[in-house]
């Protein structure tokens, strides 16, 4: 029983650090941004590509070796190379890496309001060598005769 409590004991250490709590809150809230990002792109992107292009980005290419006749659409999709739905996923991917990037970006900026930076911190003046010291001692002795 020992070792189940130990266990019991280090995993609830662990489990309730910050930074898993943390991650996790950050993949729930990727969940759901990620039907927002999806909306924005099926809704407002893809139309205006294909509007300024006159590309069909849901577009898919029929393989030559399958018979379509008499399938419906599903089925159809299901049996074809659908690049507008790789592309769109590629355009979701990298809308989320720039929101997540701004947002990182914004977070450490508040992180770190009112501390100091390393650099307006003035260096410690460097220790002079035994001699120099020396030096300076012999010279305060002149100095005091």
């Amino acid at each position: 029983m020992g070792i189940l409590r130990n266990f019991a004991k280090e995993f609830k250490a662990f489990a309730l650090q910050g930074n898993v709590v943390d991650m996790a809150i950050g993949v729930i809230i990727g969940a759901a941004f990620k039907d927002i990002v999806t909306s924005l792109t099926d809704n407002f992107i893809n139309p205006l590509i294909a509007s300024i292009g006159g590309a069909n980005i849901a577009g898919s290419i029929k393989l030559p070796w399958v018979d379509y006749s008499g399938l419906s659409l599903e089925e159809i999709q299901s049996l074809s190379l659908n690049y507008g739905a790789f592309i769109t996923a590629i355009i979701n991917f990298f809308i989320m890496a720039l929101v997540l990037f701004i947002m990182l970006k914004g977070v450490n900026s508040l992180k770190n309001i009112g501390r100091k930076k390393k650099d307006d911190e003035p260096a410690p003046a460097p220790e002079p060598s035994d001699e120099v010291k020396l030096l300076t001692e012999i010279k305060d002795l002149l100095k005091q005769r």
